[in-house]
């Protein structure tokens, strides 16, 4: 497949040759001020994936190793505790965190 690069004005004046090329398989890509704002390809040309970033948060924890605590206890504490009562108990089990650690 070979790929041609023109200029924002010459593809809108010659914007059926352009289509013309890309049904015979070329891709055509569109520069505005030298640089590459889109491209015309043939309608059954299988596109580039689509990249998808893991957001950081999973990167951080994929490799911390075992929990400190039990999940599932934590998420059956929450649902019998209040806002008010939870924030208490993180605040008192942080403080002996650090006592522990020097």
């Amino acid at each position: 497949m070979t790929t041609a690069a023109v200029g924002l004005f010459e593809a809108k004046t010659r914007l059926s040759e352009y289509v013309a090329r890309a049904e015979a398989g070329e891709e055509v890509i569109i520069m505005r001020h030298n640089k590459p704002v889109a491209k015309i390809v043939p309608l059954h040309a299988k596109g580039e994936p689509e990249r998808v970033d893991i957001p950081p948060f999973i990167q951080r924890t994929h490799d911390m190793g075992v929990p400190k605590v039990d999940l599932r206890q934590l998420n059956k504490l929450l649902g019998e505790m209040d806002v008010e009562e939870f924030l208490k108990l993180q605040a008192r089990l942080e403080a002996e965190r650090q006592q522990r650690e020097p």
